[in-house]
């Protein structure tokens, strides 16, 4: 999370994840995404079409890798999450947070919430 790495696509915890919950920072525990705008993006990274809260997320441009993206951090800890792109369902704004499963835990809500 502090060395920005990318987990290889479909191997991560919760790529392929259909609870509910809250998705937070595996670092420091800040509410990140809503399980309930996770959908499948075919990717094999969890992708989400919007933060839970605007306040917990910090994006920077990222010329890396010969390329041209926007860094997903959590801002209150500063770590990598993964990258924002513009290919995500209309309907829903087009937003893909493509979110390294490593860097979420999920705080699983409870059937009968």
């Amino acid at each position: 999370m502090q060395e920005k790495g990318t987990e290889q696509p479909f191997s991560g915890k919760y790529w392929n994840s259909h609870e509910k919950g809250m998705y937070k920072c595996a670092s420091c525990g800040a509410e990140l995404f809503s399980a309930d705008t996770k959908f499948d993006s075919n990717t094999g990274w969890p992708s989400f079409t919007e933060p839970a809260n605007l306040e917990n997320i910090e994006l920077k441009e990222d010329l890396s890798a010969g390329m041209q993206r926007t860094e997903v951090r959590c801002k209150q800890c500063g770590s990598h999450l993964g990258h924002v792109f513009d290919d995500g369902p209309p309907e829903k704004g087009g937003k893909r947070y493509c979110i390294n499963s490593a860097c979420l835990t999920l705080e699983k809500k409870d059937a009968s919430s």
